[in-house]
């Protein structure tokens, strides 16, 4: 993701033109902000972002979310939609569904144009939602329940928004984080020219960039761009999570604004964490696994989270610039695959073409610091081990092979359409901020490159031109051409060849060139719809049966009757399948407190001290473990939301309740 910064928040404000001031009284934008659930199978389902075959749902520590800002420019009546959402990616098909369900309820007010959908890059959440089948292989094919779940959850967040839009206005804050990320493949990071490392000199980009919205007086929520790896937890782990910028998030919505997400509050805060150019930058500070700043994913989790947090409120409370100037977006579909690239943007001089997607045999390895893959594949051009696959490979043709040197080519996973050719390229300007929406993982350099070409096409400073990543489709990682040739993990996924980032940088080119100008875009070729699209090998739910002598809902497992703060809650209860009712806008668990005779929910499984664990039993019959850690003193129960489903079809909810305990 991004990496760049200037030095002291003064100057960085100064050398955009604007100065220091408070946000002005003048209100010339329209704003809304709105949140829902993205939440798909909490079992059974496989997990998107380590292609870990195995790796299944199995549970719930919290739940995923969409955020979504909508901004109306109240001179123009210009228009855009910003989501960003706890996912691993946003494919152009969940971009399809999102926009075919806004045009039906609005028409031609949101589509291809000014809709900039985003996803955090969570490793922990249910997979399956893509039509290009490299995403879904090691899911077992496409899941259509978490795909609507997605779909379903994005499309309310911007309805909530729109319906939220009032006059207000926005402010521009910066700061430093420089103890979240770590540079994973600092070795590629050094082939680049000392003009572009001496922009980053720890090897990592620290910036913090955050809008902050309000309606009047009435805080309504920020975006905070920042960029690292949400790979906090392992690809060990099977519960979902929104890793540490879900935790983000959390933190400043829930813990620190009080909002409740199942209150149904339509105007509560919205706290927004999308990444930047993260393509090489990763959370695990001591470079492996879950390692770095302790040896616990979970607690990493957390105190990544929380540094993000802690540097976006910074930024958010600090000297801030307002927003100013009109709202507008270009967006059209480029075939990544023929790209003939000028040398103006080529580090040689010389024309170049990109190529057909490929992946390379790198891929195959993983990123042995978050996420490795075969453990006999290393990282790197010279490979002893390609031989091995050869059994497996689809034949490459010679010419892309050239096209695509130095790779060692795995699967020309373009020309089956397995990965996209086509993808859609965006460019937003919100006041004197604008967006490089890029459908991929773009390392530092890659990303610094790209904004000086859009900085300088707009005549803009800068610090007011930012990647945003994972944004509208995926097509995997973009290095720079020193660094693919080195065919790290990041180069071996640069599906284009080495040309890809100055094709890049030559078509933002263009979309800036036609924003600055005031010009219309063709919105060009769309990709084609795979003919595997909606293959699915993942069998469904087929029946719920309680074990002998058992009911649904009957506790297995109950609490003991008292607790000490700090110390976990543990209860099972016999269940059903949780595909059954994903609970999407609501939950699986409950912990109720006993208040004045009432029981009131203080708890569910989206909050951090919670989790609920899915597991089989024998054939048809299941259990489910909620934990809680005790927060407070007081009378308790642990509640327990489940359905099942019978051989005919026909799904039943029930409800558990554990033995009321107290916590002192």
């Amino acid at each position: 993701m991004a990496r760049w910064w200037m030095l002291g928040v003064v100057g960085a404000l100064v050398a955009a033109g604007v100065g220091v001031q408070p946000a002005q009284a003048a209100e010339p934008y329209l704003v809304g902000s709105g949140i829902s659930d993205v939440t798909g199978p909490a079992a059974e389902n496989g997990m998107m972002g380590y292609s870990k075959f195995g790796q299944n749902t199995t549970g719930i520590h919290q739940r995923l979310r969409a955020r979504a800002f909508v901004v109306v420019d109240q001179g123009t009546q210009e228009r855009v939609a910003y989501v960003n959402a706890d996912l691993g990616m946003i494919f152009q098909a969940q971009r399809d569904a999102v926009l075919a369900k806004l045009q039906t309820k609005y028409g031609g007010l949101y589509g291809e144009r000014n809709v900039l959908l985003s996803a955090t890059h969570t490793h922990s959440g249910p997979g399956g939602q893509s039509h290009n089948l490299a995403y879904n292989l090691s899911i077992l094919g496409f899941q259509k329940q978490a795909f609507d779940a997605t779909v379903d959850g994005i499309v309310e967040a911007v309805v909530e928004a729109h319906e939220n839009l009032r006059p207000g206005d926005i402010s521009l804050g910066r700061s430093e984080l420089t103890n979240a990320s770590v540079n994973r493949s600092r070795t590629a990071f050094d082939e680049n020219p000392a003009a572009d490392k001496a922009a980053f000199p720890q090897g990592i980009d620290p910036a913090v960039t955050v809008l902050r919205f309000q309606q009047g007086s009435k805080e309504i929520g920020a975006i905070n761009w920042f960029a690292t790896h949400p790979t906090s937890i392992t690809n060990e782990n099977t519960l979902i999570s929104p890793d540490n910028k879900g935790y983000a998030a959390y933190r400043w919505e829930h813990d620190l604004k009080g909002v409740r997400y199942l209150d149904d509050d339509s105007n509560g805060f919205v706290a927004a964490f999308p990444n930047t150019n993260a393509g090489d930058m990763s959370p695990n500070l001591n470079l492996r696994p879950g390692s770095g700043p302790t040896e616990d994913p979970l607690t990493n989790e957390q105190i990544i989270g929380q540094r993000q947090q802690q540097a976006a409120q910074q930024a958010y409370n600090g000297p801030r610039a307002t927003i100013a100037g009109s709202v507008d977006a270009r967006m059209r579909f480029v075939d990544m695959s023929a790209v003939q690239v000028d040398p103006r943007y080529t580090p040689d001089g010389q024309p170049h073409r990109t190529c057909p997607g490929v992946v390379g045999v790198s891929t195959l390895a993983g990123s042995v610091e978050d996420g490795p893959g075969i453990p006999i594949i290393p990282e790197g051009v010279t490979n002893p081990f390609f031989e091995l696959l050869k059994p497996f490979n689809v034949d490459v043709p010679p010419w892309l092979i050239s096209c695509q040197s130095p790779k060692a080519p795995a699967v020309p996973t373009g020309q089956l359409q397995a990965t996209p050719d086509v993808v859609p390229i965006q460019l937003v300007k919100l006041g004197q901020l604008h967006l490089i929406a890029v459908p991929g993982e773009v390392t530092i350099v890659s990303g610094l490159r790209l904004r000086r070409t859009v900085a300088q096409e707009l005549g803009v400073p800068l610090e007011n031109v930012l990647v945003q990543g994972y944004a509208n489709a995926y097509s995997q990682y973009v290095t720079t051409p020193e660094e693919y040739q080195l065919q790290q993990y990041e180069g071996g996924s640069t599906l284009f060849g080495k040309y890809t980032l100055p094709a890049y940088q030559q078509e933002f080119a263009e979309l800036a060139k036609a924003l600055k100008t005031n010009q219309p875009v063709q919105l060009g070729t769309r990709p084609p719809r795979p003919i595997t699209a909606e293959l699915n090998l993942q069998t469904g739910v087929v029946l719920d049966a309680p074990p002998p002598f058992k009911s649904f809902g009957q506790v297995l497992t109950d609490a003991a009757s008292a607790y000490q703060v700090n110390q976990t809650v543990t209860v099972a209860f016999v269940t059903g399948h949780p595909k059954n009712n994903l609970h999407r806008n609501g939950t699986f668990l409950e912990v109720q407190k006993s208040v004045g005779g009432q029981w009131q929910r203080v708890a569910d499984d989206g909050d951090w001290g919670t989790t609920y664990r899915w597991a089989r039993g024998g054939i048809a019959d299941s259990k489910a473990t909620i934990t809680w850690k005790a927060d407070a003193p007081g009378t308790y129960r642990i509640v327990h939301h489940g359905d099942a489903k019978a051989l005919n079809g026909t799904i039943t909810p029930f409800t558990g309740t554990s033995r009321t305990f107290t916590v002192s």
